[in-house]
C-alpha cells in the first residue's frame, strides 16, 4: 500500500522536504545572512530525526516492493550518520564564518547528503542503492569545492568528481551484470538465484565490479587515491564531514549488498574483502608516517581504519558485522573530537595544518593537549581506551571466522600505525618551544566536542555506552 510505503520512508521524506524549504527560504530571506541560524536549525532537525529513528522503530519493514528496507541494521547506521552530521555542522559554524565560507548552501547540501546516506543503508535494490549513492556523492562533490577562490579546494572537488564518476561507472557495470545474470535488481531476488546454485562466471564478475565501486566509497586500497588530496584540499569542516558520516554510510551499504544479495556466497567474496582489508591497513599505516600535514595524515589514518572495519566484514559472520558496526561508531566518535582539535589550530587568525606547529602545545593548553593525547591513543588502539576495544572486536571476529592470519596482520599494522599518532604526542609534550606555531584560542563549541569525545574514550570502557546490544540486533537482522 502507498500509505505504508510512505510511512516507512517518512524520515527521509521529512529531511528532503526540510532541505528544499530551507533552500527556498534562504534564497528569499537574505541568503548568507541567515546561514548561522540555518546551520543550528539544520543540526537540530538532524538530531531530532536521528532520535525519532532510534527510539521509534522496531521490527523490519520494506517499502516499494522491497526496494527500501527499514530494519535494525539500517536504523543503527542512520542514527550514527545523523548525529555525526549534526555534530560536524555545529563544529563548523565558527570556522566557516571566520573564513568567509558561511554560505547557506552548506547545511542544505549536508542535509541532502544525509538523505542519500540514509537511502544507501536502507537500499534493497540495485537502483535504490545507486540513487542513494549518487545523491550523497553529488552533494559531497560540491562541498569539497566550497572554497571557490582556492586552487586546492577546486582541485579537491574536481578530483573527487572525476574519480567518483569512474567508480560509479564500475558500480553500474557490476549492477548491469548482476541484473543480466539474475533477471532482477532486488537483493532478495539475487540471493534466491545464488541459493539455487554456484555463482556463474558472469555473476562473479558483476560482484567484483560492485565491490570495486563500493571500495572506492570507503577509501579502501587500491581505490584510495582520491582521499589524501580531497581531505587536504577541502575546507577543514568538510574534511571532518568526509571522515565521519559518509564512512559509516559506505560501510553500511557495503555490508547490506554483501549479505542481502550475496549472503549465500560468502566464500566467494570474503577473501576479496580480506585482501582489501590487509592492503588498506598497511598502506594507511606506512604512508601516514611521512606526512607533515595533519589533514593528509588523517586521510591515511582513515584508510587504515577502514581496513580494520573491512576485517569485520571479511569475517562474513554475525559477530563480524556487529564488530564492524561497533568499530565504525567508535571511529566516528574519535574523529569528531580529533577534528574539533584540528579546527581549533590557528596562528594569527589563519588555519594551521602543519603537525610541527604543535611543538610544546601542552605548556600553553594542557587540558586540550591531554584530551588530544587520549584521542590519539584511542585511534592507535592503546588499551584500555575505547579505540582498543573497537580493534579487539574486529580481531576476535576474524579469529573466530578462521582468519587468524588477518588478525595477526591487523596487529602488525596497528603497531606500525601507532608511530604517527605518537609523533603528534611527542611534538605536543617534548618538542621545541621555539618552533611553536599555534595560538591558544578557545572556542567553547570546539572545546566542548573535544572534551566530550575524549571523556567518551575513557568512560566508554565500562560497557561501550551500551552500543553492543543494538549492534548485535542490527547484525542479527542482516545476517540471516
Amino acid at each position: 500500500m502507498i500509505s505504508s510505503d510512505i510511512s516507512t520512508v517518512l524520515p527521509e521524506i521529512v529531511l528532503a522536504v526540510y532541505a528544499m524549504l530551507a533552500l527556498v527560504g534562504a534564497v528569499y530571506t537574505g541568503k548568507d545572512k541567515v546561514t548561522g541560524l540555518l546551520t543550528w536549525i539544520t543540526a537540530a532537525v538532524l538530531v531530532l530525526v536521528g532520535l525519532w529513528i532510534g527510539l521509534g522503530g522496531n521490527g523490519a519493514r520494506s517499502a516499494f516492493n522491497g526496494a527500501f528496507i527499514d530494519d535494525s541494521f539500517a536504523r543503527f547506521a542512520k542514527v550514527v550518520i545523523l548525529l555525526s552530521a549534526a555534530a560536524v555542522l555545529v563544529m563548523s559554524q565558527d570556522y566557516m564564518k571566520r573564513m568567509q565560507l558561511d554560505r547557506f548552501e552548506y547545511p542544505v547540501l549536508v542535509t541532502l547528503a544525509a538523505v542519500g546516506m540514509m537511502m544507501m543503508v536502507s537500499a534493497g535494490d540495485l537502483m535504490a542503492l545507486y540513487m542513494g549513492l549518487e545523491l550523497q556523492s553529488l552533494s559531497l562533490y560540491v562541498v569539497a569545492a566550497l572554497r571557490r577562490d582556492s586552487a586546492k579546494s577546486t582541485e579537491a572537488g574536481l578530483k573527487y568528481f572525476v574519480l567518483g564518476a569512474i567508480s560509479s561507472g564500475m558500480l553500474l557495470y557490476g549492477a548491469s551484470l548482476v541484473y543480466g545474470f539474475t533477471g532482477t535488481t532486488l537483493f532478495s531476488g539475487v540471493i534466491e538465484v545464488v541459493q539455487a546454485g554456484e555463482l556463474s562466471l558472469g555473476l562473479l564478475f558483476g560482484l567484483v565490479f560492485l565491490i570495486i565501486g563500493l571500495a572506492f566509497k570507503v577509501s579502501a586500497v587500491p581505490f584510495h587515491m582520491w582521499t589524501p588530496d580531497v581531505y587536504e584540499g577541502s575546507p577543514t569542516p568538510v574534511t571532518a564531514f568526509f571522515a565521519t558520516a559518509p564512512k559509516m554510510a559506505a560501510m553500511g551499504l557495503f555490508a547490506r549488498v554483501m549479505f542481502d544479495a550475496f549472503g549465500e556466497a560468502t566464500h566467494d567474496w570474503t577473501q576479496i574483502i580480506a585482501l582489501l582489508s590487509v592492503a588498506s591497513m598497511f598502506l594507511g599505516a606506512v604512508a601516514a608516517i611521512g606526512q607533515t600535514n595533519i589533514k593528509r595524515l588523517m586521510a591515511f589514518s582513515s584508510i587504515a581504519h577502514m581496513g580494520f572495519a573491512l576485517m569485520g566484514l571479511a569475517a562474513g559472520t554475525e559477530a563480524g558485522v556487529q564488530a564492524m558496526l561497533i568499530y565504525m561508531t567508535i571511529y566516528v566518535a574519535m574523529n569528531v573530537g580529533t577534528f574539533a582539535f584540528i579546527l581549533s589550530m590557528e596562528k594569527d587568525g589563519k588555519p594551521v595544518v602543519q603537525i610541527d606547529a604543535l611543538h610544546m602545545y601542552s605548556t600553553r593548553e594542557p587540558l586540550k593537549a591531554l584530551a588530544m593525547l587520549v584521542l590519539l591513543f584511542s585511534l592507535a588502539g592503546v588499551p584500555p581506551l575505547v579505540g582498543f576495544f573497537g580493534k579487539f572486536y574486529v580481531l576476535m571476529a576474524a579469529v573466530d571466522a578462521g582468519m587468524a592470519w588477518l588478525a595477526v596482520a591487523g596487529v602488525i599494522a596497528s603497531v606500525i600505525g601507532a608511530f604517527y599518532y605518537l609523533r603528534i604526542v611527542y611534538y605536543m609534550y617534548f618538542g621545541d618551544e621555539a618552533k611553536a606555531g599555534v595560538d591558544s584560542r578557545v572556542n567553547p563549541v570546539l572545546w566542548g566536542f573535544l572534551m566530550v569525545s575524549a571523556l567518551a574514550m575513557l568512560l566508554g570502557v565500562v560497557n561501550l555506552f551500551g552500543i553492543e546490544g543494538p549492534a548485535l540486533a542490527a547484525a542479527q537482522t542482516l545476517v540471516r
